[in-house]
């Protein structure tokens, strides 16, 4: 399929930001790709000048919140190319979570294509410093007019580009975690593997208890039995227990998370012990406290790998490693940035080259 290619006029070009001076998530570039879908076909696919959406007050994802989307970064190399991380797992995943919202699909690759596209003619926003990348958001909304509980027949399927920065502010140091107590993410047969909105908002008034308390991070436990760890607000989370990684397995509450595979499978081969199991949050503080536990970290596209130094649960702290980052996620760390950003070798054939 033949893509539109409208450009901004000069006037319309966004002013940039030094790199050392990006925040995450404020900044956009000044293309946008959209596609719309109609009468149960997709139109043209385009590359048009960032703009603004004008909605009905009708439109049904404001009523309905029928909307997918992911998170994705590209990266500069070395060599001067510009890299994605594993797009093709991004695209699949777009589209489990569009039938899981009744949502039509997107070709797998139409969706790549898309990005490096809207990337070619927006490829002076991609940031070079250190912690600094690209951002990609993909999106999909339901944008016809009615009212009334039923999924859309209309929908825009839209790309945003944003530089961006760390995703905390400190970079590579560990943070505090508030594991829930009053409230619950996800249950068992609802929406929690699909990446769609209403699973974080349903974080958020958790999340305002949290940083109330002085802890950025909320880490959520099961719906039924509220003793199992799931995961993060925006990120999946590991534990090292003994030298070996246990993360929490996949039974449809959890988001499928693609940093969360690549470490897993970037772990195995580099000889650690991986073991997907349900972990209760009492067996975790209990070794922690008797020192088994010797590391935490989340996962996620934002924040790459984010160690743990603190977990608060029923109101007594638990602190990790002395609130330093630990060896193995040292390792992971280095490791997973290494490959995404040219320094170390693919040899995962995880990159995909922008040419």
């Amino acid at each position: 399929m033949d893509f539109e290619i409208q450009l901004c006029t000069e006037d319309q070009r966004k002013k940039k930001v030094a790199d050392s001076e990006l925040a995450f998530g404020t900044q956009f570039t000044d293309h946008m790709f959209l596609m719309k879908y109609k009468d149960e076909k997709w139109g043209t696919p385009c590359v048009i000048p960032y703009q603004s959406f004008q909605l009905d007050p009708a439109c049904a994802v404001l009523h309905y919140s029928q909307e997918i989307f992911e998170g994705m970064k590209a990266f500069p190399h070395p060599d001067g190319s510009i890299n994605l991380f594993r797009p093709f797992e991004n695209a699949a995943r777009f589209n489990l979570s569009a039938e899981r919202m009744c949502m039509p699909q997107v070709n797998e690759d139409l969706f790549v294509k898309a990005i490096l596209e809207l990337i070619k003619v927006d490829k002076d926003w991609v940031p070079h410093s250190p912690e600094t990348a690209l951002y990609i958001r993909p999106t999909m909304i339901a944008t016809e007019k009615f009212l009334g509980l039923r999924a859309s027949s209309e929908f825009y399927f839209y790309v945003i580009l944003s530089p961006v920065g760390p995703f905390f502010k400190e970079g590579f140091k560990p943070t505090k975690a508030y594991v829930a107590s009053q409230n619950v993410r996800a249950t068992p047969g609802g929406t929690g593997e699909a990446k769609t909105g209403g699973n974080y908002a349903a974080t958020l008034h958790e999340t305002c208890i949290a940083k109330s308390k002085g802890y950025p991070q909320v880490i959520w436990l099961d719906a039924i039995h509220r003793q199992f760890v799931e995961e993060a607000s925006a990120m999946n989370i590991m534990f090292i227990i003994d030298d070996e990684i246990y993360t929490p397995p996949l039974e449809g509450t959890i988001l499928k998370g693609i940093t969360r595979k690549s470490v897993l499978e970037l772990a195995q081969n580099l000889g650690y012990t991986v073991h997907e199991e349900r972990i209760k949050i009492d067996t975790i503080v209990d070794q922690i406290n008797k020192g088994q536990c010797t590391e935490a970290f989340f996962v996620g596209t934002a924040a790459s790998i984010t160690p743990i130094g603190h977990i608060f649960h029923k109101d007594e702290d638990h602190i990790v490693n002395n609130f330093n980052v630990g060896k193995i996620t040292q390792h992971l760390y280095d490791e997973l940035v290494g490959i995404q950003t040219g320094i170390i070798d693919d040899r995962f054939n995880w990159t995909y080259r922008i040419d």
